[in-house]
């Protein structure tokens, strides 16, 4: 290949010489005798098809010979396995069988499943070959069987390394050891080896040789070299490095090229230098060397290989002793000028490349790369994903004039008169546009909801008056066959692909069938609601994936709170790559409140830090900081790093408030305030948007709403400030309310076994050594669940509870509960140390406590002996 396009692209130098010209005509003539030849040939294979039959049968009568000497193979090895630990059951327990050729006779008694035949086997392989390592030979024709029978692509030159140590060093070691009943494990092979090495070399030999043979299956097994042992080492410098941010030294990277294999003497040629003078009879031509490199690609879904063009190194190196170096490829460069030069590419060993990476990476005159400890990282693949459907909706020309007729129909009924009707079809819901008569009151046409649902016969029709920016009405109609969204059919949109968001993310179709795409950083954060069983836990898995097909480990960071423990805990396994925790935790996802309330008051302080990095670099928005530190204008001995994005996501938000309250309310109603800025976002879920749960201070920080369906258009209300939520057709038919405008979406399936692929492909890579660390909080007196018991401490509210139980001279858990806004638990235990400090009589059943303090001057001295008491005073 080499050869015909050196010739091909130097064939305009050699017109001039007689000689070349010769050898070009004949090469010429000799392709046009083959072609004619293969020509000829393909004429006379249809004669030879009548032949080919039988072969064909042949071939399928060997495919089944093969099958059989396979599976004949696996049941020899199956077989010889369950002898094999049938003997050594039999031999080290209370049998303690031996009886050599005896064993088949019949008058001796065997303890063994595979009979007489198996234990004869057995112990021969055992006792009087290899002991232990016998298994190798059920290894071996198992092996042999997928091979011949099945085809399998196993490559059998790697047995060595288990012969080796089935057959020499496991027999060697057993008989080895001291110990007399572990003889049999190492057989008489190890016995012989024992017996002759010790002659020869004494003990110490022998366990310098058992070491020698075991690293070298090491270092064939588990490339356990001393290039993998210093390659570990310099990634554990690198992140100590990163860790402790020392100043990095600027290289002059101008001096010296970094790479020139052109000299076979391994000498650094410069862009002024030359070699020496070529001989007479060696071509000249200028040669243009390239260096290729791998580098990753700014998107997500390209990670090919891109060649990166230094300037040049012009050599008079000839192509002669150029095509005899190995390893070089010669490549035809049309836009060169035709003047015989070509282009080589270089492939560079990995360690070069390796230590190109780190002269590019630490360097003070190059970008921050914060991909470059995870720089192989490979996004998960569409593959992955499961194709549900066609991707167009199913609704029939007749479905669609029998709903507009009926429409227009109802209206009319009504005197109320239409111009136009126009349909859009959905993939679950079909619009119909209508343009009423001139003359016609709109809150005429909304108050006929019922009646066009009940012409239509259909649940969830909505009526839209108007819609914004269109100057029409428009009546939501459910298709009779909706279709379902997939997840796979979303991420492959032009729209999401070539989405220039910080965060984007893609959560379904819109009415008219295109791909709803949102950028979170925008939101800034998201709220959703709706009934069990409606399609809130698929649309934060439909959020999930987005990021995690677009957003590498290094620029993202999950915060994920799970109270019913089995919606995400799939994303355990990305860990070590996308999830944030606290560094006490055992688990990244979070399930206990009194850790929520922890990470909660961790993220405030981790937002704290941030705002004060970003005033120390006079940046407003995490974008422009993290600009600042990719470009080095921000250093990390001045304490600045890279801030990757942070996604806080709690599945069921009405849980954490009805058992922990204020304790969690407060936390997160200061994130969404302030938090947005800094590259911090929260998704909060819940499937009881009463107002108890969804406070006011909670809704004002959360534009961005999501309605599934509810049941009541009260909890509509509380959601999206208005009716629609209470309309939908459920099974992920939403509402996304953005504070302008509302929009109807069908939103993205995403299945339980397509979520484990993910995670499974994305935790099966190489990811950091541990998740990514929040900062440490220390944990309040008081705070938690309340299970655990009184440690002697009074609650930090013990005095507020107190004065509120003397005001009110009501001593009950729930009022506690209500006027702190505070879970049952810890204002139970309030009310125990009220008790215990004699200002609340004991438990009197379905009776309130009774109130044994009766004014706030008796309290106050009441609350003055506590605290000298405690201060020993």
């Amino acid at each position: 290949m080499a050869e015909n396009k050196y010739k091909n692209t130097y064939k305009s130098d050699l017109t001039g010489f007689p000689e070349a010209t010769d050898k070009t005509s004949s090469a010429e003539e000799k392709a046009k005798s083959d072609s004619t030849s293969k020509k000829e040939r393909k004429t006379a294979s249809p004669k030879k098809e009548s032949k080919a039959k039988p072969r064909q049968t042949d071939r399928k009568a060997d495919a089944r010979g093969h099958s059989i000497i396979g599976v004949l193979l696996l049941c020899i090895a199956i077989f010889l396995g369950i002898a094999l630990v049938s003997y050594f059951i039999s031999y080290f327990g209370l049998s303690h069988q031996e009886f050599g050729k005896q064993t088949l006779d019949n008058g001796v008694q065997i303890h063994n499943v595979t009979g007489r035949l198996g234990a004869r086997l057995a112990e021969i392989f055992v006792k009087e070959s290899f002991g232990i390592g016998a298994f190798f030979f059920v290894y071996l024709f198992a092996i042999l069987g997928l091979k011949i029978g099945f085809h399998s692509k196993i490559k059998m030159w790697n047995l060595w390394k288990y012969a080796l140590m089935g057959l020499v060093w496991l027999p060697l070691f057993f008989a080895f050891l001291p110990a007399q009943r572990t003889k049999i494990l190492g057989g008489a092979v190890g016995q012989w080896l024992h017996t002759n090495l010790l002659n020869y070399i004494g003990n110490a030999g022998i366990v310098i040789a058992l070491a020698f043979t075991f690293l070298l299956y090491a270092a064939f097994e588990f490339n356990l070299t001393f290039n993998a042992i210093k390659h570990w080492q310099e990634q554990r410098a690198n992140r100590k490095v990163q860790n402790n941010t020392p100043t990095e030294p600027v290289t002059d990277q101008s001096a010296k090229p970094e790479d020139n294999t052109l000299n076979p003497d391994n000498e650094d040629i410069t862009e002024d230098e030359t070699v020496s003078e070529p001989k007479e009879d060696e071509d000249t031509s200028p040669i243009t060397v390239l260096h290729k490199d791998t580098v990753t690609d700014e998107k997500p879904q390209s990670s090919a290989n891109k060649f990166i063009t230094p300037q040049p190194i012009v050599s008079t190196t000839s192509t002669s002793d150029v095509q005899q170096q190995p390893g070089f490829e010669i490549v035809e460069t049309p836009s060169e000028k035709p003047s015989g030069s070509v282009k080589l590419e270089i492939e560079k060993t990995p360690e070069e490349t390796a230590s190109v990476s780190k002269k590019e990476h630490h360097g003070l005159d190059t970008p921050f790369d914060p991909h470059y400890e995870l720089r192989d990282f490979k996004f998960p693949t569409l593959d992955l994903l499961k194709d549900y459907g066609p991707g167009k909706a199913d609704v029939s020309s007749e479905e669609l004039e029998e709903n507009k007729n009926k429409i227009v129909e109802t209206l009319g009924n009504y005197g109320i008169q239409i111009d136009r009707i126009k349909a859009t079809i959905g993939p679950t819901v079909t619009l119909y546009e209508i343009v009423p008569a001139a003359g016609v009151r709109i809150s005429k046409i909304k108050n006929l909801e019922d009646d066009i649902a009940l012409s239509l016969s259909a649940l969830g029709i909505r009526i839209i008056a108007p819609i914004p920016g269109r100057g029409t009405i428009g009546i939501e109609v459910p298709n009779s066959k909706p279709e379902t969204v997939s997840m796979k059919s979303v991420l492959m949109s032009e729209k999401f692909q070539n989405s220039k968001y910080a965060l984007p993310f893609a959560m379904g179709k819109t009415i008219s069938n295109e791909t709803y795409v949102a950028d979170l950083a925008k939101m800034p954060h998201l709220l959703m609601a709706g009934a069990t069983g409606q399609g809130k836990s698929v649309g934060l898995n439909a959020i999930i994936t987005s990021l995690l097909y677009c957003k590498h480990p290094s620029e993202l960071k999950f915060v994920m709170v799970d109270p019913k423990k089995v919606e995400l805990t799939l994303y355990n396994r990305i860990e070590r790559h996308y999830l944030a925790k606290l560094p006490d935790m055992a688990e990244a996802i979070i399930t206990d409140v009194k850790q929520v309330v922890r990470t909660l008051n961790s993220l405030c302080v981790e937002m704290d830090d941030r705002y004060d990095l970003l005033k120390m670099a006079e940046c407003r928005t995490i974008i422009e900081y993290n600009e600042k530190f990719k470009s080095r204008r921000l250093l990390p001995t001045e304490g600045h790093r890279f801030l990757p994005y942070i996604v806080l996501v709690v599945d069921e938000f009405a849980d954490l408030i009805s058992t922990a309250g204020r304790e969690v309310e407060s936390p997160i109603a200061r994130l969404a305030q302030l938090a947005r800025a800094i590259g911090i976002h929260l998704i909060i879920a819940t499937q009881r948007p009463s107002v108890n749960i969804i406070t006011g201070s909670i809704k004002a920080n959360f534009p961005a709403r999501i309605a599934f369906r509810v049941t009541s258009v009260i909890d509509s209300r509380t959601i999206l400030d208005q009716a629609g939520a209470n309309q939908l057709i459920g099974r992920g038919d939403m509402l996304l309310s953005t504070g302008n405008d509302v929009v109807r979406l069908q939103c993205a399936f995403i299945d339980t076994p397509e979520v484990e692929k993910i995670t499974s492909y994305i935790g099966e890579q190489r990811g950091y050594h541990q998740a990514y660390l929040l900062p440490e909080v220390a944990e309040e007196a008081g705070e938690g669940n309340g299970d655990s018991e009184d440690d002697g401490e009074r609650d930090s509210l013990f005095e507020e509870a107190a004065r509120i139980v003397v005001q009110t001279q009501q001593g009950s858990t729930s009022m506690i509960q209500r006027k702190l806004k505070l879970g049952y638990n810890r204002a139970g235990r309030i009310i125990d140390q009220l008790e215990a400090a004699g200002i609340v009589g004991p438990f009197a059943g379905s009776k309130t406590r009774e109130v044994k303090v009766a004014n706030e001057t008796a309290l106050e001295q009441i609350l003055k002996d506590l605290y000298n008491r405690d201060q020993g005073i």
